[in-house]
């Protein structure tokens, strides 16, 4: 399988970094083709432009300035977001990504009005994120990222395809052993994927 792994984190050092490299080589120790995609790393320029807004749903045009990361998530069967959830969202980076490459003609089209998923190659979706805060403060203000992700993302993907959240929550208190147990999950999850 042609996983596209999304990470969006400034500090390859930090967990979250741990957390995206030990995808990629569980991903791989399983046999899957990964598609690194490290936001960060590779420089992404998350701000969408008047032009780009203008052109938005012109569906001939509107990849152009970003047309190698549409031909990324276009060639992938799956899809593995690691993030931090910052301010109860995605980072800037991942949202600018979600703004200027899930276009009209992409991750959706309009058909008399309507709008039409259209991004059925991606066959399966596992997000893994981390929290500063509890899951109960989480849970307090409604846990956006998980509605993003489930009532969003869900949606325009392959109809029935399984999702996965794998979050681990209040790092601002995490120990090595919170820590440990969560990157064990992640590890058994990406063998598994």
């Amino acid at each position: 399988m042609r996983v596209l792994v999304l990470h969006a984190h400034p500090v390859a050092e930090s967990f979250n970094g741990a957390l995206h490299r030990l995808a990629v080589e569980r991903l791989e120790a399983a046999g899957h083709q990964v598609d690194d995609c490290d936001l960060y790393a590779e420089d992404f320029d998350p701000r969408l432009t008047r032009a780009e807004r203008l052109g938005y749903h012109d569906t001939d045009t509107n990849t152009a300035p970003v047309q190698a990361y549409v031909d990324r998530l276009r060639t992938a069967d799956a899809l593995v977001l690691c993030y931090p959830v910052w301010n109860f969202g995605y980072p800037a980076m991942l949202k600018g990504f979600f703004d200027r490459v899930f276009l009209p003609g992409v991750s959706f089209k309009m058909v008399d009005g309507q709008v039409k998923p259209c991004l059925h190659n991606i066959t399966k979706v596992a997000v893994i994120t981390t929290y500063g805060g509890s899951r109960t403060r989480a849970i307090l203000v409604g846990d956006p990222p998980r509605k993003l992700v489930n009532r969003v993302l869900r949606v325009i993907v392959k109809p029935g395809a399984p999702f996965s959240y794998l979050a681990h929550y209040d790092m601002n208190r995490s120990t090595d052993e919170t820590r440990r147990r969560f990157m064990d999950r992640v590890g058994q999850a990406m063998d598994r994927f």
